[in-house]
């Protein structure tokens, strides 16, 4: 009865943390990543940046993999971690499977490769110094609140992810650590 119990209180914890997860997508990355470059830009096509068109293809290909790579870490987060990526509905497990072994902030990495794709498909420099502004941002609030914050919650786990996973640099392989 108790491990019927347990796997339906996970069970519920997953539904409400994918549905959590699901409203902060739409809200955080979607305003970040999608209303603010159409508000700066109004998603107008320029000439390409330094006349090469192929910088177009590249913008298109950075949006495609930001947007499969920031589906799946929230579904990570809810499925694996129990949580959201919202600070205040937090992961009770710390996820460090899929794109978290390559790369220790691919959420943040995926919204500034969405930005810095449109920017690109678009040639529109102020999209990219926006995606720019927001990669310092982001650094800014990882290093000063969000890295102290786990390493509080997760200590031995969250040490050893940080020494074998970088924070921006993505692994040219995938991590084999635990979780």
């Amino acid at each position: 009865m108790d491990a019927q119990r347990t796997v339906n209180d996970e069970t519920g914890a997953r539904v409400w943390a994918l549905a959590e997860s699901l409203i902060f997508l739409f809200i955080v990355p979607g305003t970040v990543a999608g209303f603010v470059p159409w508000w700066v830009g109004r998603w107008r096509v320029h000439a390409p940046f330094m006349g090469f068109a192929a910088l177009r293809v590249a913008g298109g290909l950075l949006m495609a993999a930001g947007a499969v790579i920031l589906v799946d870490a929230f579904l990570r987060f809810a499925l694996k971690g129990l949580g959201t990526p919202a600070p205040f509905l937090p992961p009770k497990h710390l996820v460090v499977t899929g794109s978290y072994r390559y790369v220790r902030n691919p959420m943040y990495v995926a919204v500034v490769s969405l930005i810095l794709g449109q920017a690109l498909l678009l040639g529109d420099y102020r999209v990219f110094v926006y995606g720019v502004c927001v990669w310092a941002i982001t650094h800014v609030f990882v290093v000063a609140y969000e890295e102290p914050k786990l390493r509080g919650s997760f200590p031995e786990e969250y040490a050893v992810f940080c020494i074998h996973v970088h924070r921006w640099a993505p692994r040219l392989t995938p991590w084999q650590g635990s979780n």
